[in-house]
């Protein structure tokens, strides 16, 4: 069955919950709105965003270090309550949060983060490339929404298949976590450092080091 987003974005509203989500339970539900609420609900998606509207302001910035000091990653999670961010499973969910900012190396939080050169930009090239494959005009548009949602998958925290478990997002990994807890959590900010990353390294041939080393 086809889902037009028009629906999606209207059980987005209904829900709160997030675009991707919406659109596999109206696939899930052969577009019925009502089965589609009970679905998000029954997955602790809803229940979720029931939550939205609360203010996050307690949580904590955890950091982990990854490959004997290669990674580092600082990253700052909020909690409705100081309580919660006590909790174990908030606890846990912060340490495997930042693991898994170390191991995929997102660029933002969300698709509403990335800057509108950069998508102008990548929508440009693929737009290139498709025109130069001979693709159908009107087919180009489809390719390239596509082509993007990928790129979302791949750059943003929240669009990211969660490390432990690919078969969700980390958005949806989130809401879970925020079902067991009953309190919205959210992810406020993060940075990832690597080691030695921006920095040009020298090049040198075999018999150039050679010579250096006999001076």
């Amino acid at each position: 069955m086809i889902i037009n987003a028009s629906d999606v974005a209207k059980l987005r509203a209904q829900t709160g919950a997030g675009m991707l989500d919406c659109k596999k339970a109206l696939e899930e539900t052969d577009g019925s709105f009502d089965k589609a609420i009970n679905y998000l609900r029954e997955k602790g998606i809803a229940k979720a965003a029931k939550r939205a509207g609360k203010i996050a302001a307690e949580g904590a910035v955890v950091s982990y270090i990854h490959g004997a000091g290669k990674i580092g990653v600082l990253v700052e999670i909020n909690s409705e309550t100081d309580f919660v961010a006590k909790n174990d499973i908030f606890k846990n969910l912060t340490a495997e949060i930042a693991m898994h900012i170390a191991a995929a190396a997102p660029k933002y939080i969300s698709r509403e983060e990335v800057p509108a050169e950069e998508l102008a930009n990548e929508k440009s090239v693929h737009r290139a490339q498709l025109e130069a494959e001979g693709k159908p005009a009107e087919m180009i548009e489809k390719i390239i929404e596509g082509k993007m949602n990928k790129y979302y998958s791949e750059v943003c925290l929240l669009e990211q298949p969660f490390i432990k478990d690919e078969d969700k997002t980390i958005e949806k990994f989130l809401a879970e976590k925020i079902g067991e807890i009953g309190e919205k959590i959210t992810i406020r900010r993060f940075a990832r450092y690597e080691l030695g990353e921006g920095i040009e390294k020298k090049k040198q041939s075999f018999a150039e080091e050679v010579e250096e080393q006999l001076g």
